[in-house]
């Protein structure tokens, strides 16, 4: 059995101010920073951690670091696991993204699964590329348990993927920041285990807006 703990980041610039960052970088901030070392101590406690895997975009590549530097696993950056490319959307407020394409994105707040974001990327190609990362990276560490430091969108289409499809997604709700979703993978199939550990977070627990 190999178990992959999703991270989702801590919270960044692209959080606080309330814009769709995608794969534009916006850096993690000091609350962030804090989540990512309590995380990196909450995993360190709870699993035996053989590797250390981010998106190369810096606000996980950051929050996968404050484990690194922890246990002293290097930090393997792949972009596969970034988050999606928005087109025009990034950078964007979302309550401006919300006015200028409406159409595009009631379908992100009310059928994530079936939207692709204007002039972007589709959800569906999203986790198209984020399950053959995630299927490398189990392959490539049978039988360990390993941390992925992601981002929000990739952790939410992969609970859809392996639970029951893209339609599914509109009732699966967003991750906190820094919390931790483990995927099991066994004998070539998915399943998962608990989802949006951020109990260890408490005070420093931090949600997406309502609009989002």
């Amino acid at each position: 059995m190999t178990t992959l703990l999703l991270i989702r980041h801590g919270e960044s610039e692209a959080n606080r101010e309330g814009y769709f960052a995608g794969q534009s970088d916006a850096a993690l901030l000091e609350k962030g920073l804090v989540q990512a070392r309590i995380t990196a101590e909450f995993i360190k406690n709870e699993y035996n951690i053989a590797r250390i895997y981010a998106s190369d975009l810096v606000r996980a590549f950051d929050t996968g670091k404050a484990l690194s530097e922890l246990i002293g696993l290097d930090v393997i950056p792949e972009k596969r696991l970034r988050e999606i490319f928005a087109g025009v959307w990034q950078g964007m407020k979302f309550d401006d993204i919300e006015r200028q394409f409406d159409k595009d994105y009631g379908v992100w707040r009310n059928d994530i699964g079936n939207c692709r974001t204007t002039a972007g990327e589709s959800v569906r190609e999203l986790g198209v590329r984020v399950m053959e990362a995630l299927s490398d990276i189990a392959r490539d560490n049978d039988g360990k348990t390993v941390a992925i430091a992601t981002h929000a969108t990739p952790i939410r289409v992969m609970q859809c993927m392996i639970g029951d499809g893209f339609d599914s997604m509109k009732n699966i709700p967003w991750v906190t920041n820094a919390s931790v979703t483990e995927i099991i993978y066994e004998n070539g199939k998915w399943a998962l285990g608990r989802v949006c550990r951020d109990e260890h977070l408490s005070k420093f627990r931090t949600f997406f807006p309502a609009n989002v």
